[in-house]
Formats: C-alpha cells, structure tokens, sequence
C-alpha cells in the first residue's frame, strides 16, 4: 500500500512529510497551528490532538502506516513553520527527546529581521525566564533567568530588514524572538516582541520564523541525518528571492548539557 508524502487533516491543507523512518516522521508543520494550546479558544487548532484523532479514525495516512502512535518530540511556536518531528512510539519520544535535552540535535531557523546588524555573525547568550507581568511572555532575566546562548549569522539585508539565520543552541520558550528583540533586531510580524508588536492585527505580516533544518546522529543506525525544510515559498511571502537551502559554515560548537534531574525537561 503506497505511503501518501503528508498527512491529510480535516477542514486544513495537507501536511508534507519531509522524513520518516521506522522511529520518526518530521513535517513541515504550517504557521497557525499550536502544539500546547494556552486558551480554549484554540484548541481547535491543537495539532497533536488533531493528528491522534485522525489515527483513531483510521485515515488514510495514518492506516498506510499502520501507525497506532505519533507525538511530538520537541515544539514550535504556533505561528513559527517549518521542520517537526514525532516519535512513532514513546520509546522513539524518549530516546530522540534525549539528543534535544544533551545538545546532540542541531536546529537551524530563518527569520526576516528589523534592522541590519552591525556584526556579520554574533552570539547571543541573556538567560530568559517568564515574564510576571504577561502570561506567555518571556523576557530576559539576568537573576533568576535559565541560561540560554544562539548564535546568529545575517545573510542579506533588503533595505530596513535583514534575513537571519539562527542555530539555538538551547531550546527556550521564545528564545529566538526574544534574543533577536533583546540585539535590537524584532522579527518581522512578531505580535509580542520587536517593533511588530505595535502593529494593529489586521496590518501585521504573518511572523517571519521558519524552523529550516534539523540534524543529528540518529541513535539507533548511528548514520548522520538531516532534515531540510523548502524556504522558496516562505521568502517569497516576504518578497524575498530564494536563497539555496543549504547552510553556511555551521554554528560554533557548544559542550553537551548536563543531564536533566528526573522529571525535567529542557526542550
């Protein structure tokens, strides 16, 4: 029974799949839909909810696959796109939530960016924690904040905005968003951080965050893999021109985290 590239949901578009193996399917989630909703009012749009509803009801997709399980690993942002990947089982969730947890999974994002940096490359290491006065809001905490570190590489700049490529070498709630906010440099259509955060709703482009690669050591072949993300279409919702979906020269490298305690999670 052929395999159909995506996963078709009711009342959405389809969701292609960009990876799957016997432990893991990666998608290229679209902007809108949230992983942890934060008010009722979206749970119509709960992505992991939808997707074990549909492998209920027997789909097409799902049933190709014999598929019984499929959760998230790690999270985006709902109005952040790009590369998502889910374990097919919870031993899968465990062992790839592990490479998140210990710095062994590298993550490369794109953002469009006010302003032009002063530095080609830069990194970025304020500790974030939750802002007390807004819930879901995170802001830098030198005191009690965790500790957190990106690196940042600007591309090319088109007149007052610059596309960014960004590697978090942590996995903080906002931690791209507000790192770039905290250099001066707010990712364009970004309702809570930056200069977008002023713009009326109806005005504000949608945010320009693209999750664009994940890769990793996969922990049972021990064979390299990576995932690639397509940025034609998302730049050119920007009026941006396509750039090769390659990387540059990678991050610099960062030691591996120490060990969660039992019961935390780092992701």
């Amino acid at each position: 029974m052929a395999k159909p590239p995506f996963i078709e949901l009711p009342d959405a578009e389809p969701i292609p799949i960009l990876f799957e193996d016997r432990s893991v399917i990666a998608i290229d989630k679209p902007a809108g839909w949230m992983l942890v909703p934060h008010s009722w009012q979206r749970t119509g749009w709960n992505l992991q909810a939808a997707i074990a509803s549909s492998i209920n009801a027997g789909h097409f997709w799902a049933r190709s696959r014999n598929l019984k399980f499929l959760r998230y690993i790690h999270r985006l942002d709902a109005d952040t796109s790009g590369v998502l990947l889910f374990g097919k089982s919870f031993g899968a969730v465990e062992t790839y939530g592990d490479l998140f947890e210990t710095r062994r999974m590298e993550k490369r994002y794109l953002a469009i960016v006010h302003g032009r940096p002063r530095e080609q490359e830069w990194t970025c290491r304020l500790p974030l924690g939750p802002d007390p006065q807004q819930v879901g809001r995170i802001r830098v905490d030198r005191r009690e904040g965790k500790e957190c570190e990106t690196f940042f590489r600007a591309l090319r700049s088109r007149g007052d905005f610059t596309l960014v490529e960004a590697h978090p070498l942590t996995g903080r709630q906002h931690q791209l968003r507000v790192h770039l906010s905290a250099c001066g440099h707010g990712i364009l259509g970004d309702p809570l951080y930056g200069p977008s955060a002023e713009e009326a709703p109806y005005t504000r482009p949608p945010l320009a965050l693209r999750s664009v690669e994940l890769a990793y050591r996969d922990p049972f072949t021990k064979r390299p893999v990576r995932i690639l993300a397509p940025t034609e279409a998302w730049l050119k919702r920007y009026g941006w021109p396509a750039i090769e979906d390659q990387p540059a020269a990678p991050a610099p490298a960062s030691p591996p985290a120490p060990r969660p305690k039992p019961g935390e999670r780092r992701h």
